[in-house]
């Protein structure tokens, strides 16, 4: 089979339609990204949109943008079927104006076989009542004893050492939990703070605010933007960061809105990074990543030489459901800022005021101007940037800083804690 077989498009209703065919491998490779028209009525209350394929065979992502070209939500291949109102949407969407005009459905041909992947799209755009939005209560905070207790870190010149997770998941995306159940989650491990990632969506981003002060943690705005050559993180309130652009377009655009861009995980597998950069390369980067199991291997420290000089270190668990047993904060990334708000945080990140641990409790190595501290660290062999060894005898040992990343590694070369 080859070439994309539309299939006669069904008599329906003014409110229904069925479309139907077979994706190829050839127009996977031309455009995965495939835009399908339907049209939305004047007084339209809903938009639902079912997408059905043969899931053991091949992966469709499913999205939407409005009228004008605009986001309207993203769930990737973690759904099949989404609603939008005005008043509310599927996790993964924006609520807002069902604006009449023609909107595109937008499917990605992520996983096509040889003999080719076949679907059925229905559209429904009622008129009168929209339907109820479903049910969601908060889960209460957490009881008085139930959060651990991170290592505690003296303060610089009135700013504290906080620390967090850069890269979470929820429902919005391909996650498990809430927002709310994920701040919990975090705040339960004694995190400051947790940036809340969501895989090409940012429909999270309104809940996170009264997430955080009912849970107890600061959680940041973030999108992961996800292709088939690589992810990267947009932190910050930055709106959507579109994914079909060149990475270029997302740095220039994430920080034209005030935001910070990190290559993620760029030696993960099949999601490591593989994208250009035309002229200036991102600054900051997910160089402890949980897949960075075995830390005796220096391929992501040989990646961040070659990458760039002055590389800001990041850190994240990736965290998507507690039954992947790794909580958020595996691994902790340490924020030097000067108040646990997220502008506070987000600009200690964008000015490199980053460290790297293990978790919340590990060992760490923390920059206080031309000083690092290393503690609870005792045993440990502090490597410069320029190779100098210096070995760790006291859980509270202060050092001479040098430029560029510096690190903590055992004596069997497994690396401990990083710092910027």
């Amino acid at each position: 089979m080859s070439g994309h077989r539309p299939g006669t498009r069904a008599a329906h209703t003014a409110r229904t339609t069925r479309r139907h065919g077979t994706w190829s491998m050839e127009e996977r490779a031309a455009q995965p990204v495939r835009p399908l028209p339907v049209e939305v009525p004047p007084g339209t209350a809903a938009l639902t949109v079912t997408l059905d394929h043969p899931r053991d065979a091949g992966v469709l992502d499913l999205g939407l943008l409005g009228p004008d070209g605009e986001f309207r939500g993203w769930s990737g291949g973690a759904r099949d079927r989404f609603t939008v109102t005005e008043q509310w949407a599927t996790p993964g969407y924006l609520p807002g104006p069902l604006t009449p005009g023609t909107w595109q459905i937008l499917l990605r041909l992520h996983r096509v076989p040889p003999g080719g992947l076949p679907y059925t799209l229905h559209t429904e755009t009622p008129a009168g009542p929209a339907p109820a939005a479903p049910a969601e209560t908060p889960p209460p905070p957490l009881p008085p004893g139930c959060r651990r207790t991170r290592r505690p870190v003296p303060p610089l010149d009135g700013a504290r050492w906080l620390a967090g997770d850069l890269h979470a998941h929820t429902l919005h995306s391909d996650g498990s939990l809430t927002v709310d159940e994920l701040a919990r989650r975090g705040a339960a491990e004694g995190l400051d703070f947790l940036a809340v990632t969501d895989h090409n969506t940012v429909s999270h981003h309104p809940s996170l605010a009264a997430a955080g002060r009912r849970q107890g943690i600061t959680l940041l705005p973030g999108q992961e933007v996800t292709t088939d050559l690589g992810h990267a993180n947009v932190l910050g309130d930055t709106g959507w960061i579109d994914f079909r652009a060149p990475a270029a377009r997302w740095l220039d655009d994430a920080e034209a809105a005030g935001g910070i861009l990190s290559v993620n995980h760029p030696l993960a597998g099949d999601c490591a990074w593989e994208l250009p950069f035309a002229g200036r390369r991102p600054r900051h980067a997910e160089l402890w990543h949980h897949t960075w199991t075995d830390r005796r291997d220096a391929g992501p420290l040989a990646w961040a030489a070659a990458w760039r000089p002055g590389l800001v270190p990041l850190g994240g668990s990736d965290f998507h459901d507690p039954a992947q047993g790794r909580p958020p904060g595996t691994p902790t990334t340490w924020v030097l800022a000067e108040d646990d708000s997220a502008a506070a945080i987000l600009d200690g990140i964008a000015h490199g005021r980053t460290a790297v641990s293990a978790g919340p409790h590990a060992p760490v190595l923390l920059r206080y101007g031309d000083e690092l501290l290393a503690l609870g660290a005792a045993g440990t062999v502090l490597v410069r940037a320029d190779g100098e060894r210096t070995v760790v005898r006291s859980d509270r040992a202060r050092l001479p800083a040098g430029e560029g990343l510096h690190r903590l590694e055992s004596w069997e070369c497994e690396v401990v804690a990083l710092s910027g």
